[in-house]
């Protein structure tokens, strides 16, 4: 086999649970502010921060939601979502992070999937929360008051707030999962993600280390906390590392760039569509960003180019790095001292790779296409109630096919070239062709769908759908009001094309091709 494993030294393995991990930092620094809310300027210290989550954590406990409970998380990102985080990890349960935009039905999927016991959400998404537990496990709905007072006869986390749990419930650290986000993986509807407390934190220790992480930098935080990108590497990374961050509910270019001047960020975390607002927008001009010494972006390939404009706009470093959310979520990151243009980075420590024929299995030599696996300490520990789908994705020694084909050159660097898998990427966020297949074959104009991604330079790429209707076919604008109804809007086609039947017996990679061919 040719392995490819990087040059650093492996980080040390710790016995912590992920919020054990986060207190080790904090408490050496009690009376700094570690979280600010963007838009208020609401500040918490890191002591405000501890004090917080144990009281949380003692309260769920005390109402039954402690111990192997399992909490759904539907929020923006705010100070408070990091607290009700580490306040279920701390009290011994799961957190499964559900998108706040996500509808109604497809939040009682994932609540009735996992087997959430308790939801907290914010005002905003009362109505979408309600509609949602109904037919589920849930037993109390709490939301996060903005006001901190009363929330119309819901509970509040002020209501939830108990007496301080001191310690952290003792846990297995391998294989108690501590947060349950959902992937589509390499094909088919989105899945839980079964991430442990050690994966969490040796992804931390090593993305800090891969990262070259400074104590007490400050980031703008819009990435969404509940997508494993803004989770652990912002969320966590941050809190771990002696930084803090300045939370945004969504993004908002003047708001981002604001914070990035003001507390004199070191490094921007984006995804490719704001890279583009950053290479091109004249906003950029009326800010001071002369801080900045690194925009890192991730959760899809950034194309050399794209890469190198935003570099030469802001005067500094353009580094990508790649990973799952399989992979809590990082296994490369392009380092700042030896940036390689396009190349989405070096294995982390503890790390290796590998470039595997999809159609042999054999290895391939440096500088061939193929399969990205990898192993390391950060994998997943597979898919909840889905052994088949775990098996398909993980191999019985432990090496996780990631469906991306790959090219690895002579120094180590990985190149993303290609997918294998099924799935669409659309600005950052996944988007699983099979739901929305099942969700057009449904209408009662459409036989049979089959939908792919095509490249686009703003959204990475669009999803379009190949349908076998009646006549007349249903309009595009049809078709998008009635998939609102059950998807969230990342997951809208975007073109709708006619044909006379879908090649069933094509599948994967060749019904992409064969559906590309048609476009032309």
């Amino acid at each position: 086999m040719t392995h490819y494993k990087t040059r650093a030294a492996d980080v040390a393995i710790t016995d912590l649970s992920i919020t054990e991990r986060i207190f080790a930092s904090l408490e050496n620094r009690p009376d700094e502010v570690v979280l600010v809310d963007g838009p208020t300027d609401r500040k918490m210290t890191a002591a405000e921060f501890i004090q917080q989550v144990k009281q949380l954590a003692g309260g769920l406990t005390a109402r039954g939601f402690g111990k192997g409970s399992i909490v759904g998380l539907m929020s923006p990102n705010s100070p408070e979502y990091c607290v009700v985080f580490h306040a279920v990890a701390w009290a011994g349960g799961t957190i499964t992070t559900i998108n706040p935009t996500y509808t109604a039905a497809e939040v009682k999927h994932q609540l009735q999937d996992s087997g959430a016991k308790l939801l907290i959400a914010v005002p905003m998404f009362l109505e979408t929360a309600t509609q949602a537990r109904d037919g589920t496990d849930v037993e109390e709905l709490a939301v996060i008051s903005e006001a901190g007072g009363d929330a119309g006869g819901v509970l509040t986390l002020s209501d939830l707030m108990g007496d301080p749990l001191e310690s952290q419930v003792p846990v297995d650290l391998d294989r108690d999962s501590v947060v349950l986000p959902y992937s589509s993986g390499t094909t088919g509807l989105p899945k839980g993600v079964q991430l442990s407390h050690r994966n969490l934190v040796v992804n931390v220790d090593q993305t800090i280390a891969g990262g070259g992480f400074k104590a007490g930098e400050v980031a703008a935080a819009f990435l969404p906390f509940f997508h494993i990108y803004g989770m652990n590497v912002l969320m966590n990374v941050h809190l771990a590392a002696d930084g803090a961050l300045v939370t945004m509910p969504r993004f908002d270019l003047e708001l981002f760039l604001k914070i990035s001047q003001d507390y004199k960020a070191r490094r921007m975390w984006i995804v490719p569509p704001i890279a583009l607002a950053l290479a091109k927008h004249p906003m950029i001009d009326q800010y001071d960003l002369s801080s900045i010494e690194q925009v890192f972006s991730g959760a899809a390939p950034l194309g050399a180019e794209l890469s190198d404009a935003v570099a030469a706009r802001l005067n500094c470093v353009s580094l990508q790095g790649y990973g799952m959310t399989e992979l809590s979520p990082v296994s490369h990151v392009t380092p700042a001292d030896a940036a390689r243009s396009g190349a989405s980075g070096l294995a982390l420590p503890n790390t290796e790779c590998r470039i595997v024929d999809p159609d042999s299995g054999a290895d391939l030599p440096a500088g061939e296409r193929g399969e990205l696996w990898i192993k390391g300490p950060q994998v997943m520990m597979g898919y909840l109630n889905n052994p088949e789908a775990t098996a398909e994705t993980i191999t019985e020694d432990g090496w996780l096919k990631t469906g991306d084909i790959a090219i690895i050159d002579a120094d180590g660097y990985m190149f993303i070239v290609d997918r294998l898998k099924e799935l669409i990427k659309y600005k950052g966020f996944q988007v699983a062709p099979a739901e929305l297949e099942a969700t057009l074959v449904a209408h009662s104009g459409i036989s049979d769908a089959a939908v792919i991604g095509i490249p686009d330079d703003e959204a990475g790429e669009l999803p379009i759908a190949f349908v076998v209707a009646a006549d007349p076919a249903p309009s595009m604008d049809e078709i998008q009001s009635y998939m609102a109804e059950t998807l969230s809007s990342y997951k809208q086609v975007h073109k709708l094309i006619k044909v006379d039947e879908i090649p069933k017996s094509a599948s994967g990679k060749i019904l992409r091709r064969v559906l590309r061919e048609q476009l032309h």
